[in-house]
């Protein structure tokens, strides 16, 4: 098994389940974070925390609990594709960012995602998560296409 360590970018989709898989293939066997970044607040909770009777984190505790469990999933993909994994979940906006600071935080040998496969104005309108981490990583970045049954 490769010493190095990889952050695999999971977040439940078939683009994340395919980039798993196709990591197994080409990096081989090697220590992994399954990392999901979840929302500090939607806008629904935005709307909500301003209530006096909702308490102070309790949002944030339960987006966290859903990108733990989430990144726990992903998990699972990556021990039966072969990784050392382990979960790992945070709250960021933008998601890039949080991303870009576990990589550089666990001293991640490269980041591993998936792509919606957005192109075009589609791209312009929604945000390219993955363009956003390869820009600004400081290692390696490997995006994988969706599938292409997808």
């Amino acid at each position: 098994m490769n010493n190095g360590r990889i952050l695999i970018c999971y977040d439940g989709s078939a683009s994340a389940r395919h980039a798993i898989d196709v990591a197994a293939t080409l990096l081989g066997p090697r220590r992994a974070v399954v990392l999901d970044v979840g929302p500090t607040l939607t806008a629904a909770e935005s709307a909500a925390a301003v209530s006096s009777i909702v308490p102070g984190n309790a949002f944030e505790d339960l987006n966290t609990a859903d990108a733990l469990a989430c990144a726990r999933e992903g998990v699972d993909r990556a021990r039966h594709a072969g990784f050392d994994a382990e979960p790992r979940a945070e709250l960021a906006e933008p998601t890039w960012e949080g991303i870009v600071d576990v990589a550089a935080e666990i001293g991640a040998d490269a980041i591993v995602m998936g792509t919606r496969g957005l192109t075009g104005i589609r791209e312009a309108l929604r945000g390219s998560e993955s363009h956003q981490v390869a820009e600004h990583a400081e290692c390696p970045v490997l995006i994988v296409p969706p599938p292409h049954d997808a």
